[in-house]
């Protein structure tokens, strides 16, 4: 699956991950509402491109999981300030 980094120059070996790096400091740096949402641009780093197939939880499933997720959160970072604007402010 990644027989075309053989082919890739030092420089631009280098080039690649610095790409790859931007990509994943962009995803880390996300904060507030957008840890939320999928990321697709993240996904479009890779060389291979697919439609990924997405299934989508009903929304009792998708309101536990998001719950837990921020439960979660709290365990993890309980120092972490607090966002108070809305979604979409």
């Amino acid at each position: 699956m990644d027989d075309d980094l053989d082919e890739l120059t030092g420089a631009e070996l280098k080039a690649e991950v610095r790409r790859l790096r931007a990509g994943i400091r962009e995803h880390r740096d996300s904060t507030g509402h957008e840890l939320c949402w999928h990321h697709p641009r993240l996904w479009d780093l890779l060389p291979e491109a697919v439609e990924p197939e997405l299934a989508v939880p009903a929304w009792p499933q998708f309101l536990r999981g998001c719950l837990r997720y921020r439960e979660s959160l709290d365990k993890q970072l309980p120092a972490a300030p607090r966002v108070t604007r809305e979604y979409g402010d």
